[in-house]
């Protein structure tokens, strides 16, 4: 693969301690391992009010869809929040649309303190089919984050291939041309701008 290629990972966590954003970088050592040049969003460092239609362009807003709209895939990291993705990650997703994600390749990562994150990950990959993006079929669900980590390492090898697995696929399926849109993207008119 060529250097030329970028991966971004957004993690959806704000937490100081976040596994999510140390499993985003496993995920980003993997792609760069595969060639990618790679990037860590971390909405932390991100001015993103709640977001508001009419204020489409507040805060950090141009500078994150800039960025999105730049790479050639993207990999959305969330915890598990009450069965779902994380505020902060909608948030940001919603200042997005079409322009950023419309035919880009997204790998999915979700992290829970507990049992699998199954849940987060359906919800993320409905916002990718609403969005027209092509989201890779491998995603890779991390349980019981506080005992899969010991000093920045995964402790399980299986696990952290699993992760790894999703950095060399956002790599390998960068450049792909999905066709047909989809059903929900057809419907999702509110994501133009």
């Amino acid at each position: 693969m060529s250097a030329d290629l970028t991966v971004v990972a957004v993690c959806g966590s704000l937490r100081d301690e976040s596994h999510t954003r140390t499993a985003c970088r496993h995920v980003l050592d993997a792609a760069a391992a595969a060639g990618a040049e790679t990037a860590l969003i971390d909405l932390r460092e991100y001015d993103l009010p709640v977001f508001d239609a009419d204020e489409r362009d507040a805060g950090d807003a141009p500078t994150l869809r800039r960025r999105l709209r730049e790479a050639d895939a993207i990999v959305l990291g969330s915890p598990m929040y009450h069965g779902s993705y994380s505020s902060p990650l909608k948030n940001a997703l919603d200042y997005c649309g079409f322009d950023e994600f419309e035919g880009t390749t997204v790998g999915l990562l979700g992290v829970s303190g507990g049992s699998f994150p199954i849940t987060t990950l359906e919800h993320l990959r409905s916002v990718g089919r609403a969005l027209d993006a092509w989201v890779i079929p491998h995603q890779a669900a991390v349980p019981n984050a506080s005992s899969q980590f010991e000093d920045g390492a995964f402790v399980d090898d299986g696990m952290a291939e699993r992760v790894a697995t999703l950095g060399r696929r956002a790599v390998q399926y960068a450049n792909i041309e999905p066709d047909p849109h989809s059903f929900e993207s057809e419907e999702n008119v509110g994501a133009e701008d």
